[in-house]
């Protein structure tokens, strides 16, 4: 028997597309998107060989939810010897990346492009050894707070596929995003290697600010920039 289809809350579609975005989805898309990962290709939910995914094996790597692009391909261009999965429902977000994929040339990116839970259910155990969740929906009204990703929903999925030892960055404006992040990922199997709060404010020595930050510091929101190991 299948498993239900769950509730997704997050943006799919927004304005109309430039022509150039829809030649991107038609004619780049089929290319980098996992295949035998959806509940069409795969209604069982078998796992899956993440070895397979590039034509050779790879450490991999995940960012959850990349927007428009910016540091995903930044960090494909930064280390060609990683296989980066990135993870984003937002149509027009992945139109966008698709474009700065093209134009920096990078063949290490692999996209899956709806709910990273159905991913992590046909994904092994420990074959992850980076994730990123940078500047996340933060689901601002209090009854909303159950469906940020920091919750044992996503969490406790993310830490089953993930090495020992392998490093989760969380990055966001939203003070109240840090309380439930250092609240709940220690709960799901992390160390955090940034406990003192003088240190959330200084981003990562590889990293390169996105327009979700630029907009964030424009409305005169503070980063922080939280970094966790998974234990064992």
């Amino acid at each position: 028997m299948t498993e239900q289809a769950r509730n997704f809350y997050g943006r799919i579609k927004g304005k109309a597309l430039k022509p150039a975005q829809k030649r991107y989805l038609d004619e780049d898309l089929p290319a980098l998107e996992l295949h035998g990962v959806n509940r069409e290709e795969n209604p069982d939910r078998q796992t899956v060989d993440a070895k397979g995914f590039f034509a050779q094996p790879r450490p991999l790597w995940l960012e959850i939810g990349f927007g428009g692009g910016e540091h995903l391909v930044y960090q494909a261009k930064r280390n060609p010897e990683i296989g980066i999965i990135g993870c984003e429902p937002y149509l027009n977000g992945v139109a966008m990346a698709l474009g700065k994929i093209k134009a920096a040339g990078v063949s290490n990116l692999r996209l899956y492009t709806w709910d990273v839970r159905d991913l992590f259910d046909v994904l092994p155990d420990a074959c992850l050894e980076r994730a990123f969740l940078l500047y996340p929906d933060p689901w601002p009204k209090v009854r909303h707070h159950r469906r940020r990703f920091v919750t044992p929903d996503h969490l406790l999925p993310l830490a089953r596929v993930m090495v020992p030892g392998g490093i989760l960055r969380v990055a966001t404006d939203i003070v109240d995003y840090v309380r439930q992040t250092m609240e709940e990922v220690p709960q799901a199997g992390f160390d955090c290697l940034s406990p003192d709060p003088e240190e959330w404010h200084i981003p990562w020595e590889d990293w390169v600010s996105t327009r979700y930050e630029q907009k964030a510091l424009r409305e005169g929101r503070r980063p922080h920039y939280l970094t966790f190991r998974r234990q064992g």
